[in-house]
């Protein structure tokens, strides 16, 4: 017969992990900039015309150089490979006050806005497609295959 063990998970972000790999992880923080940053778009889009409104950005640089700070070490075969780090989800939104493009001390470049609309379109859509791949994979090995 059957012997039944009883699995206790201690902590579901370990298994997580375990689980589906960093890729999900990375593709979900992806996601949530993406997110922000189109919020933040739209944001400067929908004040294009407020006096003295100053556009707003997510930046990223920040977050690398926290990032860096941690040093998650990985294997470098040679001693001249620029070391690993991994990097969390503080994005940063920062608002830009050194330029005026309109006589009411407004700074939006509405045309600089949509490219950056339809720039975050895209790679919000590549982000999903990579994720379904995930999933869908995850899903044909859950099936055995088929």
């Amino acid at each position: 017969m059957y012997k039944t063990t009883k699995i206790r998970i201690r902590n579901w972000g370990d298994f997580r992990m375990k689980l589906f790999g960093q890729t999900i992880h990375t593709l979900e923080r992806a996601l949530n900039y993406s997110a922000l940053r189109n919020e933040t778009i739209s944001n400067n889009i929908a004040n294009v015309d407020t006096p003295n409104y100053k556009s707003k950005d997510v930046v990223f640089k920040d977050m690398l150089h926290d990032a860096m700070k941690n040093n998650l070490q990985a294997k470098r075969t040679n001693e001249r490979h620029l070391p690993f780090t991994s990097a969390n989800d503080a994005f940063q939104v920062i608002t830009r006050k050194n330029t005026a493009y309109s006589h009411n001390g407004n700074n939006v470049d509405i045309d600089k806005e949509m490219s950056n609309s339809a720039q975050n379109q895209i790679y919000y859509r590549s982000m999903v497609d990579r994720l379904n791949g995930k999933f869908n994979t995850l899903q044909t090995v859950i099936r055995g295959g088929r």
